[in-house]
């Protein structure tokens, strides 16, 4: 596939990383030169120096016959006439821009078909809160992903000494909890993922992925660890869209205190916000904390735009007492260095954003992809489609698919109904496959697995 990609910065960069491995045609457009050859020194694709959004730019680069354009600059505005020149001059197929801005997100008639040209916004912000939002609803889960609208999830969590299911094999998990169907999808041991079997002992410390049913999930978590009690008190460092959206979201359900450095900004949150305490200081100022009893605090969230002052603060509430800290850090290099010390979740909003940039580039009928343990492993949702003839996984068994190496099917939605994934379940037209890869290299297979062709016997 020829794709496009304006903006060379953190989230554009790792997306070319993830696609030029993938032996597509990858062209980098920005006006840094630096970070270009940054890129081009490390990577197989072309770069241009150029503004993203110039037609002779966008000429240079080959949107005449681009499969695709992805514009993710810095610029909201940028990105999104870059779009509807590529569309006007140039009939580019697909595009897709990144849109921070709730100006422009609250507006939906400007995405619509008699709007601007773009077929999918990304909007990080939106992205990023509902990631955190899940992860307060399940205390104790490292992540949590949503596939079929939510009727099934995948959840890490991370194996704890006394879980029922420690020291055991996995396939015990029937004998613990008969009527409670699950899979173990994957697991992480000192970083280093293992394809789970039957016999396959979890280990204390061990990071473990399983797929259920979402009111199956608790059940399951409890057979790992220790459940944790729900949240009830969280305190927000940073009023800006993130934390806005945040506390927004939570307001209703959890008693929420957010911190910001700016009176206006305050002032403004303030009015906004119906239940949330809003205060005006430094996340960082030990003595405010203090006087906001941090003691009590269920979850200390950290989402300024500094990552040191993230890191800071959150490690500095975690050693006053608050029960669970999370950190919103940019820099990929960081999240592996903080997460599972005094900083309980490291959350990384370029892989969030990947992951919705992947579904949309990858081929078949795709529609989830999150990007896991930065950028190694892939869980996929994809729609199977075509008949036993035309189709390489529709009317066939699950032990007869021939799945690429490293990789397991976990579950299956038809419908309403959730099916967790055992050899002698027959994959019908229209389901939905959620799958495991465990070695990205591989997603290419997956994908044509899921390609209808007239001719195939």
């Amino acid at each position: 596939m020829k794709i496009i990609i304006l903006g060379a910065g953190q989230v554009g960069g790792t997306l070319a990383e993830n696609l030029a491995s993938e032996a597509n045609d990858i062209t980098v457009v920005d006006t840094n030169r630096k970070l270009l050859q940054s890129l081009q020194d490390r990577l197989d694709l072309r770069t241009i120096c150029g503004y993203a959004s110039h037609p002779t730019t966008l000429r240079k680069a080959g949107a005449e016959d681009a499969d695709m354009l992805i514009a993710v600059t810095n610029s909201d505005e940028t990105n999104m006439v870059a779009c509807q020149v590529a569309y006007t001059l140039y009939r580019t197929p697909t595009k897709i821009a990144r849109v921070r801005s709730q100006q422009y997100m609250t507006r939906k008639e400007l995405f619509d078909e008699r709007g601007l040209a773009i077929d999918y916004v990304i909007s990080p912000e939106q992205l990023v809160t509902n990631y955190i939002r899940r992860l307060i609803e399940y205390p104790g889960a490292l992540q949590v992903l949503d596939f079929a609208g939510g009727k099934v999830q995948l959840v890490g969590v991370k194996a704890y000494y006394g879980g029922p299911l420690v020291g055991q094999e996995i396939k015990a998990i029937r004998q613990h909890m008969p009527s409670i169907d699950t899979r173990v999808a994957a697991i992480f041991r000192r970083d280093r993922p293992i394809v789970p079997h039957g016999d396959t002992i979890i280990e204390a410390d061990d990071e473990v992925f399983f797929i259920a049913a979402r009111n199956h999930i608790m059940m399951v978590m409890s057979e790992l660890r220790r459940l944790e009690h729900p949240y009830r008190r969280i305190m927000i460092a940073g009023g800006g869209n993130i934390g806005h959206r945040l506390a927004h979201t939570l307001e209703d359900r959890y008693n929420v205190k957010l911190l910001e450095r700016s009176p206006e900004r305050a002032e403004a949150l303030a009015s906004d916000l119906h239940k949330t305490i809003t205060l005006i200081g430094d996340a960082a100022d030990e003595e405010l904390l203090q006087q906001e009893n941090i003691e009590d605090i269920d979850i200390f969230c950290a989402v300024t735009n500094d990552d040191e002052a993230n890191i800071m603060s959150s490690m500095l509430a975690k050693r006053m007492g608050a029960r669970k800290v999370m950190a919103l850090i940019n820099r990929t290099a960081y999240v592996d260095l903080v997460q599972g010390g005094e900083i309980d979740i490291a959350i990384s909003p370029q892989q969030a954003t990947i992951s919705a940039l992947l579904t949309h580039v990858r081929r078949g009928d795709v529609v989830n992809v999150y990007s896991l343990r930065r950028g190694a492993a892939e869980a996929i949702e994809a729609i199977a489609h075509g008949d036993k003839r035309s189709s390489r996984v529709v009317g066939r068994r699950i032990d007869e698919i021939n799945l690429p190496a490293d990789t397991t099917i976990g579950a299956l939605v038809r419908g309403s109904k959730v099916f967790i994934a055992h050899d002698d379940l027959v994959i019908e037209q229209d389901d939905h496959v959620i799958l495991f890869l465990l070695d990205k290299k591989h997603v290419h297979e997956v994908e044509r697995l899921f390609q209808v062709a007239v001719t195939f016997f």
